[in-house]
């Protein structure tokens, strides 16, 4: 490919809104274009290495007998209704103006088993692993960080179909083991943690991350043993506040102006481990007090799996003063105005003389014995684990990292085959609901990966299998020296004849103007064809990763690039 003949238009300065290096560098080395809030157009350069990743997700899955499909990004919302997904994926899913009441696919969940419940009857036909690599369309409410959030991207679904447990158990681990071969052939560095399945549902869920402090994912993460695992689910080891040996009865005292943790220690001169903040959520229109110590933050996605609901939120303040009669900063666990459901964090466990709200404004308890004077209905880890507290594995500090999600698995067990009615008989003849597995990866996702860790002050730094070009030739001042230009034109041609995909940098244009644009484009090997160099029978060979340069005899370039390439 002739530089001068083709569309790689390159910028030389930082582009002002672009805060990730990928982000950055991908407007830089021409590669994409933003035409609205997160959506860009991919310009042939990095198109180029779009199709190299969807070439290597359909090898490997392909490879584990996926069978890819093509499915609709228009959808019925009916489908979607009968999973009450339509509700929980919210204003994320896009709503269009239609007559026949179709919805942007966010995720294809449904149609999978849709079309599953259409043709499959038998366990005979099961396993099914069914794929596709499709565009989706997100109305992400904050688009930023390039394609890495954007609100129409590439996805990588893939499903799995199987007539029991174990199977369901099979295909998953063939998922995870496929994962490793694609990010691993891409050179991306990643770790796999434990995670929540969110809005997706299901019994078991993974996902594969790269640590990045742009990343929106926080993830606990241990560097002596291989625990790693989501902030939204990850645990640690930590001490309960105990008991205290005396038997003081509970008393009222008044705290007009101490609402907080931190004003209830200042102003009191109490110790934060025998502080029991209440708090009090809505799940599923139910209420529920919870119980944490101290200034442990609760975590949200804990008390929903917890509470087996499909929707939490914290009770307004009207709802506070009908199940507790207080206002926020003075509810605790005795006498509610209501008899409501009371759960408490592990640390909390037979806990007493803990101070908490008394449930009458500008009052808290002391002396509370959360076995005597409270009925608390479970103990459970409703805590947000943090970073240099103990590793629930092996002890060692863990330590809290921003992340990227490049792909996540799940488990779906039945969720959406019973709501959908996709069944199959089994070998008695006895009907059953298709056990499912859902595993997808956000092919743009790999590429700002990379880049993200493949990168320098000068630009992106490509290699195999993702390149865009095996090699850059670079002709300097062709408009000056004929024989320049003769010897780059010769070796354009012989290079692509061997195999090799070529971007030749044939513009008029200053030695320096070329170099930078080299460095920024990335690819592997730089030739770079001079006058000089010419006349010392060779040319000058540029390994992009180093920055080692190598003088090459002109008959042997083809030689070291090959060898290069095996290392």
């Amino acid at each position: 490919m002739k530089l001068s003949k083709n569309f790689i238009p390159t910028l030389k300065e930082l582009p002002a809104d672009a805060l990730m290096p990928s982000h950055q560098l991908m407007l830089r080395a021409g590669m994409i274009r933003q035409l609205a809030a997160g959506v860009f157009t991919f310009l042939p350069f990095g198109y180029r290495v779009l199709k190299k990743v969807i070439n290597i997700l359909r090898e490997e899955i392909d490879a584990i007998g996926g069978q890819e499909f093509f499915m609709p990004a228009l959808n019925p919302i009916e489908i979607w209704e009968q999973t009450n997904r339509v509700e929980a994926m919210g204003d994320v899913m896009f709503h269009i103006k239609n007559r026949d009441g179709l919805v942007l696919a966010p995720t294809h969940e449904e149609i999978i088993t849709f079309h599953a419940r259409q043709h499959i009857q038998s366990y005979k036909v099961l396993p099914q692993i069914w794929y596709q690599i499709q565009t989706k369309f997100r109305n992400e409410p904050r688009p930023k960080s390039g394609i890495m959030r954007g609100r129409q991207f590439f996805m990588k679904d893939a499903y799995s179909l199987d007539s029991s447990w174990e199977g369901l158990d099979i295909s998953y681990q063939k998922h995870y083991e496929a994962y490793k071969k694609i990010f691993d052939r891409c050179n991306i560095k990643y770790f796999i943690v434990g995670a929540s399945s969110g809005a997706m549902g299901g019994k078991q869920s993974q996902e594969f991350m790269v640590e990045s402090e742009f990343g929106e994912d926080t993830c606990a993460v241990c560097e002596k043993c291989d625990y790693a695992a989501n902030l939204e689910v990850a645990s640690s080891k930590v001490e309960p506040c105990g008991r205290i040996d005396n038997d003081l009865q509970i008393e009222a005292f008044p705290t007009p102006n101490a609402k907080t943790i931190d004003e209830l220690i200042e102003q009191f001169n109490l110790s934060e481990d025998r502080l029991a903040k209440s708090v009090v959520y809505i799940a599923d229109s139910k209420p529920v007090l919870i119980l944490m110590l101290g200034n442990d933050e609760l975590n949200e996605t804990k008390l929903q799996v917890v509470l087996a609901a499909a929707a939490i939120r914290p009770a307004e303040p009207n709802e506070l003063l009908q199940y507790t009669g207080a206002n926020a900063g003075s509810i605790g666990p005795v006498n509610l105005k209501e008899n409501i459901k009371i759960i408490a964090d592990n640390r909390l466990l037979g806990a007493n003389n803990m101070v908490s709200g008394a449930n009458k404004d500008g009052f808290h308890n002391k002396n509370i014995d959360l076995e005597r004077d409270a009925k608390i209905d479970g103990y459970f880890d409703l805590r947000v684990a943090q970073s240099g507290e103990s590793c629930p594995n092996c002890g060692a500090p863990i330590k809290i990292v921003n992340a990227i999600e490049l792909g996540h698995i799940f488990k779906l067990g039945t969720r959406y085959s019973e709501a959908l009615g996709a069944t199959f008989l089994d070998e008695k003849g006895e009907e059953h609901p298709i056990i499912m597995g859902s595993y997808g990866i956000g092919v743009e996702r790999i590429i700002a990966c990379f880049i993200e860790t493949h990168h320098d002050d000068k630009g992106i730094i490509w290699k195999k299998p993702l390149n865009p070009f095996d090699a850059h030739l670079l002709g300097l001042n062709m408009n000056k020296f004929e024989e320049v230009k003769e010897l780059c034109d010769n070796l354009y041609e012989e290079l692509r004849q061997s195999g090799i995909d070529l971007l030749y940098d044939d513009r008029n244009e200053s030695p320096g103007v070329k170099f930078n644009d080299a460095d920024l484009l990335g690819i592997p090997y730089q030739i770079i064809v001079s006058k000089k160099n010419i006349e010392a029978g060779c040319v000058e060979v540029k390994i992009r990763e180093t920055g080692e340069r190598k003088q090459v005899k002109i008959n042997e370039i083809i030689k070291l690039i090959r060898e290069q390439e095996k290392q």
